[in-house]
């Protein structure tokens, strides 16, 4: 792994902080799905408030960062987010992801540990485990056909598919996340010794629950998995039953 040089400025570039809890026993870094930004994840800052301090990571390309071209490899993803949150580890993390964002808290979470700081827990949502391969080619689409991906998953604002402006802001981020995680694949028998919590909804077009439990095989520590109704997004129709499950396992 490369090294890059940390500074203040990268972690505020890369890691936003809604709610700021300075006595909070626990950091909860929340790592977005593909396209998406780190306000998504804005309402969870808010109701754990007290318990952990939300760290919610901002990818290149987006938002205040839509400038910057994406990243298309989820090793360098890993590398770059791993470097930027190093200073965050003043204290206990833990992870939490969807979607690609589940797999960039798993390959992030090894990062740390070979540095000997090992998140207290992963949560790895609405994503099979690394070990599952399915051939998506999604990145290779036209725009239309990213966009008719984003409809099929509902995880999308309905303003923003019908608003070419932001469209055209939005899409070259999620090409390059769907590139990166399209072409993902984890080394074989990857591990970490951090327990892991899956989360996904009986309904994910993406995800399968055997895909899902497969994610046992990804920890030496303990394991469970929970099950939501609701497809690909579930957490954002169950986001107080989600909190509860994080508010339960820190």
């Amino acid at each position: 792994m490369d090294h890059i040089v940390t500074t203040a400025s990268s972690t505020d570039l890369w890691v936003r902080r809604y709610h700021p809890a300075p006595t909070a026993p626990t950091r909860l870094v929340c790592f977005p799905h593909a396209g998406g930004s780190a306000n998504f994840y804005f309402p969870f800052s808010a109701a754990l408030d007290g318990v952990a301090e939300v760290a919610a990571v901002q990818y290149p390309g987006r938002q205040d960062r839509h400038t910057e071209k994406g990243i298309e490899d989820i090793a360098d993803l890993a590398d770059q987010a791993y470097e930027a949150l190093r200073p965050c580890a003043d204290r206990p993390l833990a992870f939490f992801g969807h979607s690609m964002g589940a797999v960039l808290a798993f390959e992030v979470a090894r990062r740390f540990e070979r540095d000997g700081q090992e998140p207290v827990r992963v949560f790895a949502s609405g994503r099979r485990a690394p070990c599952t391969h399915r051939p998506d080619s999604v990145h290779l689409r036209d725009d239309d056909g990213i966009i008719a991906e984003m409809r099929r998953l509902n995880g999308t604002e309905p303003r923003l598919l019908v608003d070419d402006e932001l469209l055209r802001m939005v899409l070259p981020a999620l090409r390059s996340d769907y590139t990166a995680i399209e072409n993902y694949r984890a080394e074989p028998g990857a591990t970490i010794a951090s327990p892991v919590t899956v989360l996904t909804g009986d309904a994910d077009p993406r995800t399968s629950l055997d895909e899902a439990r497969a994610w046992k095989q990804h920890t030496t520590g303990d394991f469970d998995l929970r099950v939501f109704s609701g497809g690909h997004f579930y957490l954002t129709e169950r986001a107080a039953e989600v909190i509860e499950v994080v508010r339960a396992r820190l």
